[in-house]
C-alpha cells in the first residue's frame, strides 16, 4: 500500500461512525491523547497551538472592553464552597477533594476548583469597601477539574483548559450589560474567527448555571446534528455577593449590595471546530485560527534549485505575516499532501521544476481541493485573498448546514418522529413547566432544551407536551 494513502485510510468514514471518526481525527492529527490519569488529557503541540491562537484572539478582545487578567488559587476550602448552597449542590457530584498535605490529614479538606466564583467572592469581600473600588472586570486563563464519569477528547475531560471571567458591579444594570456584552464577544469570535454559525439565547431555569439568576448561551450544531454548548455568560444578581457579605458604601455613605457576573469558554470549542468543519481526510481549520495557514511542499526537491526557491518563498511569505511552514522532509509528496490535509492546514503550495520555469506555484485549497495557479510575483496577495475566501466559504457552508437541519414541530408525536428519523434541532413551543421539559427529553430519547432564542417566534399557542398555553419557543436537540 503506498505510504501516502495510509493516513486517510486510518480514518473511519464520518457518515459511517461519527464518534469513531472524531476519535480517529484527534488521534491521527496528534491533537491530544489521554494521560496516565484517567479522564485527563495530554494536549499535544498541534492541539495546543490551536488553543494558543484562540486564547490570543479572545484575550485581545476581552482587554478592549476593560477586562484585566488575574490568577487565583487552584484550591478552595470546603467552608467557602458551602457559602452558596445552590452552587455547592450543583457541583457536588463533580468535585475532587484534597484531604492530606504531605503525610498529615488537613483540618479542612480543600476542593480542586471546578470553577472560581467562591474564590473571587472571598477576595472581593475582604477588599471591596467603596463605590470607588467598582467595577471589577477580571478574567483568568486556567484549568479546572470536574470528576466526569465519561470522557471524550476536548468535549468532556476531568481537567480542561478555559478562561473564566468574573465581574462585580455597583448596579444590576451594569452587570446585566456586561453579561450580554461578553456573550456577544463569544458570538462574534466564534462566527467570525472560527467560522461556526450559532444560535444565541437564554437557558431554561433547569439548565442554568448553579447559583445564577440567568444563564445565556451560544449553541453550535455538529455534523451529526447534535448541539455543543460553545460559551456561556451568567448573571448572578446579588445572590453570590450577599452570601459572601460583599457590600460597598456609595457617595452618600450608604451600604449597598453588589452585582456579579461570570462567563467562560473552554477547549470544548476545539471539538466544535473538528466536528463542524472536518471531513474524511481529517481536520479543516479556519485560516484565522490555523497555527499554520499554508504548507510549502517542494516537488522533486532533490533537483538543483528547488529547495533554494522554496526557502526563498518561505521567507517572502513570513514577511507578510502569513503563518507558513516548509515540508522539506524525505517523505513522498503524496504523503506530505495527506499529512497537510489531516492537520487541516488551509492551503498548500506545490512548487516543482516546471513551476519554477514558469515563475508560478500551485495553491491547493484544503476545504475544496481546488488548485489555483498563481504567479510567484503576486503570490503574497493571492494567497491572502484565498485565505479570506476560505474563511468566508467555510462559514457559509456551515451556516447552510445549520439552517437546513432546524425543523419545527407542533405536536409531541411529530417531534418524536423527527428526533428518531432526522438529525438536527427542533423548534417547538413550551409552557415553561420543568415537568414538561423533562418529559419532552425522555419521550424524544434525549432532545433537551438548548435555549430560548433571543429571536422570538410563535409557532402555535399551546405547549407541545401538555397542551397548556405556551410561554416560549425553545430550540430542542440532543447534545454533547
Amino acid at each position: 500500500m503506498p505510504k501516502e494513502k495510509k493516513l486517510v485510510e486510518s480514518i473511519t468514514s464520518r457518515d459511517e461512525d461519527f464518534a469513531q471518526w472524531y476519535t480517529d481525527v484527534v488521534r491521527e492529527a496528534k491533537l491530544c491523547d489521554y494521560s496516565s490519569v484517567k479522564g485527563c488529557l495530554n494536549y499535544l503541540p498541534n492541539g495546543y497551538a490551536i488553543w494558543e491562537n484562540i486564547q490570543s484572539i479572545l484575550d485581545k478582545r476581552f482587554k478592549e472592553t476593560g477586562v484585566e487578567n488575574v490568577y487565583l488559587p487552584i484550591l478552595i476550602p470546603e467552608s467557602l464552597l458551602q457559602k452558596e448552597s445552590d452552587h455547592i449542590e450543583g457541583f457536588a457530584p463533580e468535585v475532587a477533594w484534597v484531604t492530606h498535605g504531605g503525610l498529615e490529614k488537613l483540618e479542612e479538606k480543600l476542593c480542586i476548583r471546578p470553577t472560581s466564583e467562591t474564590l473571587f467572592c472571598d477576595y472581593w469581600q475582604k477588599n471591596i469597601k467603596s463605590y470607588r473600588d467598582l467595577p471589577k472586570i477580571w478574567n483568568q486563563w486556567n484549568s479546572v477539574l470536574r470528576w466526569e464519569k465519561t470522557t471524550r477528547p476536548f468535549l468532556r475531560s476531568r481537567e480542561f483548559l478555559w478562561q473564566e471571567g468574573h465581574t462585580l458591579h455597583a448596579t444590576a444594570k451594569e452587570a446585566k450589560e456586561r453579561t450580554q456584552q461578553m456573550l456577544n464577544i463569544y458570538y462574534d469570535f466564534i462566527t467570525k474567527d472560527l467560522a461556526i454559525p450559532l444560535i444565541k439565547g437564554r437557558k431554561t431555569e433547569s439548565e442554568k448555571f448553579a447559583g445564577a439568576e440567568a444563564t445565556y448561551t451560544i449553541e453550535a450544531m455538529m455534523h451529526d446534528g447534535k448541539a455543543l454548548q460553545s460559551g456561556t455568560s451568567h448573571y448572578f444578581g446579588n445572590e453570590f455577593p450577599d452570601a459572601f457579605n460583599i457590600k460597598y458604601l456609595d457617595k452618600d455613605n450608604k451600604l449597598h449590595s453588589a452585582y456579579e457576573t461570570s462567563w467562560g469558554l473552554s477547549t470544548r470549542i476545539i471539538g466544535a471546530i473538528i466536528m463542524v468543519h472536518g471531513d474524511n481526510s481529517g481536520l479543516i481549520l479556519p485560516p484565522k485560527i490555523a497555527p499554520t495557514q499554508t504548507m510549502i511542499i517542494p516537488i522533486a526537491q532533490h533537483k538543483e534549485g528547488i529547495l533554494e526557491k522554496a526557502n526563498d518563498l518561505l521567507t517572502k511569505l513570513k514577511k507578510e505575516e502569513i503563518r507558513v511552514k516548509l515540508d522539506d522532509s524525505d517523505k513522498t509528496p503524496g504523503y506530505k499532501f495527506a499529512e497537510q490535509e489531516m492537520l487541516g492546514i488551509p492551503t498548500r503550495i506545490e512548487l516543482g521544476p516546471k513551476d519554477i520555469e514558469k515563475n508560478q506555484a500551485v495553491i491547493v485549497r484544503r476545504d475544496t481541493n481546488e488548485k489555483i495557479i498563481v504567479s510567484l510575483n503576486e503570490i503574497n496577495k493571492k494567497l491572502t485573498e484565498i485565505l479570506e475566501t476560505i474563511q468566508h466559504d467555510m462559514y457559509q457552508k456551515a451556516e447552510k448546514f445549520l439552517n437546513s437541519h432546524i425543523q419545527t414541530a407542533t405536536t409531541i408525536q411529530e417531534m418524536i418522529e423527527k428526533c428518531n428519523n432526522e438529525k438536527g434541532f427542533i423548534k417547538a413551543m413550551w409552557c415553561g413547566n420543568e415537568e414538561c421539559e423533562d418529559k419532552i427529553k425522555a419521550l424524544t430519547g434525549g432532545a433537551g432544551s438548548r435555549c430560548i432564542p433571543f429571536e422570538k417566534e410563535k409557532l402555535s399557542e399551546k405547549c407541545i407536551c401538555c397542551g397548556k398555553d405556551a410561554k416560549h419557543m425553545v430550540i430542542w436537540g440532543k447534545s454533547y
